[in-house]
């Protein structure tokens, strides 16, 4: 918390209950800021004090927890809320005056932005104190991208001298640029429509935990940038900073777009996570025309691209899906029984296929197809749902912090707009835990 040590006219006990402002006041109590309060004081040095560090930084945080828009929203509120005014600890003794004007405002956050670091810290810092306080946090993560739309326009395009030297137009975001999106739906005639959506801005990259739907990792880059590398860069940087968690996690779910061999082998190879992704149908050709493959070292064991397995009886030719046995890690294999020994379903060549009475299938067979948790058993499914967590955390981030309809423009400043919503979800989370309120644990809204 930044601390505030300043004359008060009344205490909070004379005050009625703070109602709103509850949610204000565990932000500012449990969000382990003092590193960067001292960082930037330390710069102020001796220098005017008129708005203290610590007030107008309170006041930022207030913006972000009560969704103001802009800064001219911010300042409206705060010249008629003196109540707020106090908990931020602007001198109450000012009045309205003591709050900053908005080129004041505008210059802290350059300030901050140039101190990235020292707010991706107080990020991972509380990532830390929420593992403490709930053992489990990190056993289920989650990844996905969302799109961030900037509502400015792009650089000009022109190739005179003149123009580059020209002093860049504030209303333009010339960091942002242009991403897509493609989607296939299928539809009730088994036709496949395809979406396309694109826009002008920004992605954000964001890592969850899908039991709690808190963030632990996160990444903002222009719209162009591909999830896929962006994800394998967040598993590293998880590794780096939060090795305990990453050790305790379990599975790590995405969508088809994060279907890649070496996220895959990555999360498996060096972590032992169970990577559960959704795949893309990326086959040209099958060895049949029922879009299957034949399994190597087998004559009538085939699959196909979504891990399901079969197996053909050699007097008949009749196909049927061979019966999931499960994961062997200390082998690397996957199980699968014959079927008409684990169903008793009716197999006349049972006695000479052979597959025998099982098979165990490698995962490096294909890497994509064959992973931990075998796409074709209830327990994939069952993990895959999950992963709508961390789209509920995206829908929070529109709703209660502003990103639908943002003013933000640059990389820099969406860097730190993401950086302290999450900072405040985490350290609101935080106190809900500590404060024994485990039911509002993912409330952004509900007083304390």
């Amino acid at each position: 918390m930044a601390s505030i040590a300043q004359k008060q006219l009344f205490g909070w006990e004379e005050l009625d209950e703070l109602g709103d402002l509850e949610r204000l006041r565990l932000v500012l109590e449990y969000l382990p800021d003092e590193p960067l309060m001292q960082l930037l004081e330390k710069e102020r040095g001796r220098g005017r004090d008129d708005y203290p560090v610590r007030a107008v930084w309170n006041s930022i945080l207030a913006g972000v927890v009560f969704q103001h828009s802009g800064i001219e929203s911010l300042r409206r509120e705060l010249n008629r809320n003196g109540q707020l005014r106090q908990l931020c600890g602007f001198d109450p003794l000012k009045g309205s005056d003591a709050i900053p004007p908005a080129w004041g405002y505008t210059r802290f956050l350059k300030q901050l932005m140039n101190h990235e670091e020292a707010v991706e810290a107080l990020f991972d810092r509380l990532v830390g104190e929420l593992r403490g306080v709930l053992p489990d946090f990190g056993r289920t993560l989650a990844v996905d991208g969302k799109a961030i739309e900037t509502h400015a326009r792009g650089r000009k395009q022109e190739g005179t001298e003149q123009a580059q030297e020209k002093k860049p137009d504030a209303r333009r975001d010339t960091d942002a640029n242009w991403g897509m999106k493609t989607s296939w739906s299928k539809q009730k005639d088994g036709t496949l429509l395809k979406k396309v959506k694109s826009w002008f801005g920004y992605k954000l990259h964001l890592v969850v935990d899908a039991e709690y739907e808190l963030p632990v990792a996160f990444e903002v880059t222009r719209a162009s940038a591909g999830e896929q590398p962006q994800a394998r860069a967040l598993v590293k940087r998880l590794e780096e900073r939060h090795g305990e968690l990453l050790e305790g996690c379990e599975s790590f779910l995405g969508d088809k777009g994060y279907d890649d061999t070496r996220l895959i082998s990555l999360l498996w190879d060096d972590h032992r996570i169970k990577p559960v992704i959704d795949i893309r149908d990326c086959w040209k050709e099958s060895d049949d025309n029922r879009g299957t493959r034949v399994l190597s070292g087998t004559t009538n064991g085939t699959y196909d691209y979504r891990g399901n397995v079969f197996c053909s009886c050699p007097l008949t030719g009749v196909t049927q899906a061979m019966a999931y046995g499960g994961f062997e890690a200390s082998r690397g294999t996957l199980k699968y029984r014959c079927p008409a020994e684990h169903y008793g379903s009716e197999c006349r060549g049972q006695g000479d296929c052979p597959l025998g009475s099982a098979i165990r299938i490698k995962l490096e067979e294909d890497r994509r197809i064959f992973t931990p948790v075998a796409r074709s058993s209830y327990a994939w499914k069952t993990q895959y749902k999950k992963r709508t967590s961390v789209e509920r955390v995206n829908g929070r981030l529109d709703v209660s912090f502003g990103f639908e309809n943002h003013f933000i423009r640059g990389l820099k400043k969406m860097k730190l707009r993401c950086g302290l919503a999450f900072g405040v979800m985490l350290a609101m989370a935080l106190g809900r835990v500590k404060e024994k309120q485990p039911g509002k644990l993912r409330s952004l809204v509900q007083a304390a």
